[in-house]
């Protein structure tokens, strides 16, 4: 998505603030991260994988947020993809190409999954999502744990655990139910159905949906004066819409990272990942 700006306002600010760099110090290697004023935009960008996430961005978000949540400069942070894909979720060719004893990767990644998605449930300011092309797998689950989600028309979610011979993640064993009903999130989650903007819109997932021209020219205005809303207001706000939810999206969150460890290694798994990374070497 590439998206210019017509007042100075807009642009992004030349110094990103401290909350917006690693522990390292370094910039995140498929991370872009620009300020407006007290908006922080977190673009995933990795365009060669359609913005796939690694064990490293996931860190990288997880560090991000957790950053950012203390940052007094930071009122609004906003998550959206580079070009037409939001996210196509795990990098599954990295996750089962990286050197070392298969049952150490698979628990290291797993617990970077749990705490990256810790870091969403606990970021206390506004977290908005800006769908701007297909959302899949992990990127799909934690989206939906933004306070608000908009999309563009033509994209999608997209969870296709059973078919990868895994399980719900990113808290969407709780999340999906409770925004969708049961019967559509078991469609999802269990039947690997790919659901629309439409779709989203009428179940009530997401709270817009925009052509894609209109992010730039109607939907970043708007988002730029939420970052403008008094903080205090928002974070105390949010605390009362969330507070019976935290501590069911992370015992969620516990328990599907738990599943998942022990989905890794069966039989149905590995055949089912084999073949999906078969098939991606033959496109």
């Amino acid at each position: 998505m590439t998206t210019r700006f017509s007042s100075d306002r807009a642009r992004p600010s030349a110094k990103i603030s401290v909350s917006a760099k690693m522990a390292s110090g370094k910039q995140p290697s498929h991370l872009k991260l620009e300020r407006f004023g007290a908006v922080l935009r977190v673009t995933i960008n990795n365009p060669r994988k359609k913005n796939a996430l690694n064990k490293q961005t996931y860190q990288d978000i997880g560090d991000t947020l957790n950053a950012a949540n203390k940052d007094d400069t930071v009122n609004v942070v906003v998550i959206t993809g580079t070009d037409d894909f939001y996210s196509s979720g795990n990098d599954m060719v990295s996750a089962f190409t990286e050197e070392g004893p298969v049952e150490e990767r698979l628990a290291r990644g797993n617990a970077i999954l749990r705490e990256m998605v810790r870091a969403f449930i606990s970021f206390d300011k506004l977290l908005i999502a800006i769908i701007n092309g297909p959302a899949i797998g992990i990127a799909a689950t934690t989206a939906l744990l933004c306070d608000v989600v908009y999309m563009v028309d033509t994209a999608y979610f997209y969870t296709p655990f059973s078919k990868l011979g895994l399980c719900a993640e990113g808290c969407s064993s709780y999340t999906f139910p409770l925004l969708m009903g049961r019967s559509k999130a078991s469609e999802m989650l269990l039947l690997n159905h790919r659901l629309t903007a439409q779709e989203a819109l009428q179940f009530n997932v997401v709270a817009g949906v925009f052509k894609r021209e209109e992010i730039e020219t109607k939907l970043w205005p708007q988002i730029l004066e939420h970052g403008t809303l008094p903080i205090g207001s928002i974070k105390v706000g949010k605390a009362l819409i969330n507070r019976f939810q935290r501590t069911q999206l992370h015992e969620a969150n516990d328990r599907e990272t738990e599943a998942l460890l022990g989905r890794y290694g069966t039989e149905e798994s590995l055949n089912a990942v084999m073949a999906f990374m078969s098939r991606k070497s033959k496109m």
